[in-house]
């Protein structure tokens, strides 16, 4: 039986229920070293789904599965060391893993082609500042011109690109993501598993400008506005939540499209995005309460799309791995 075929058969066994059977029969062929049986459970233990979670046993099974040339469990392997998901996070590690991938690796030799452009510290930091320019007379709107690369705006495009669907919002009383017509762009999550050292990199970027933990920021949200699309007027904090929204970062990843302009009504600025800028603001007063000057609505595109990546910073850290919220 092909590769595929056996793993067909064990999709099979699990859309019949026989959960059982297809765990043996997976663990069985992990056990001969088949490098596609070892993904599958790695993946299968990182999920929860079919089998409970264990981010360290999963990190093990890529590890084999990385070491006899998977491409998507070296990628994995390589992210989840870098984020610290199983582990302790470690850039160091996670650099040597992605220095020593093959060449027929493409997907890892762009990662590398784009973190070598960057001007990283040894924890994958930027070494540089960014200044931002204040937009509102308090500062708490801010812009940062350059912030990416047109080489990095097109790399998270291109990242999100099959990941893309309707958008959710967070329902204030569940804490649940559901549609809402204030809302009408494609989106995706930039989870752990996907988190590539570039993102990463670009993740620690915006801690730096948000003078935050890496932890504390929500999975790198990336959207897409086709013609009409639009985030109606809104606030990005969460009222009954105990970990709140204290900033915002978002980036825009391209400028050639029509309107989508980013309003701030109550304090009269209109930004109009242009590629690689990145523009961030409070959500809440240093005593906690809501921010209303940080309420914002992204107008209606009226030509071409509009591609942005957004980063919600908490106050606490956020653990990713639990909750409603969370994204692989």
């Amino acid at each position: 039986m092909s590769d595929s075929a056996f793993l067909q058969a064990v999709d099979r066994l699990v859309a019949g229920q026989r959960i059982p059977e297809a765990v043996s029969a997976l663990v069985a062929a992990a056990g001969r070293r088949d490098r596609d049986a070892l993904f599958q459970l790695g993946f299968w233990q990182i999920v929860g789904d079919v089998v409970p979670r264990d981010l360290v046993a999963a990190r093990a099974a890529l590890r084999q599965a990385a070491s006899l040339g998977h491409h998507e469990a070296q990628m994995m392997e390589m992210a989840l060391t870098a984020n610290g998901s199983g582990g302790a996070a470690d850039w160091k590690t996670a650099r040597r893993l992605l220095e020593a991938t093959p060449e027929d690796n493409h997907q890892a030799r762009q990662v590398l082609d784009l973190i070598c452009n960057m001007t990283l510290g040894a924890d994958g930091s930027p070494t540089r500042a960014f200044v931002s320019e204040p937009l509102s007379r308090d500062g708490a709107v801010s812009r940062v011109s350059a912030f990416l690369t047109p080489a990095e705006c097109r790399h998270l495009m291109h990242s999100a690109e099959d990941l893309l669907a309707p958008a959710l919002v967070i329902d204030p009383r569940s804490g649940k993501r559901i549609l809402n017509p204030i809302r009408t762009s494609d989106t995706a999550s930039i989870g752990p598993l996907r988190e590539d050292l570039a993102i990463r990199a670009i993740n620690r970027r915006i801690a730096s400008l948000s003078e935050s933990s890496i932890f504390a920021g929500e999975p790198l949200t990336i959207l897409k506005y086709k013609f009409n699309q639009q985030f109606r007027l809104h606030s990005d904090s969460l009222p009954y939540s105990k970990n709140q929204r204290t900033k915002t970062v978002i980036i825009y990843l391209n400028d050639n499209f029509s309107g989508g302009e980013t309003v701030f009504p109550n304090i009269d600025i209109s930004i109009i995005p242009k590629a690689g800028d990145a523009i961030m603001f409070s959500n809440i007063h240093s005593d906690g309460r809501i921010n209303k000057d940080s309420d914002h609505a992204g107008l209606p595109v009226l030509k071409g799309s509009k591609w942005v990546a957004t980063r919600w910073i908490r106050v606490n850290p956020f653990d990713i791995w639990k909750g409603p919220e969370r994204a692989i």
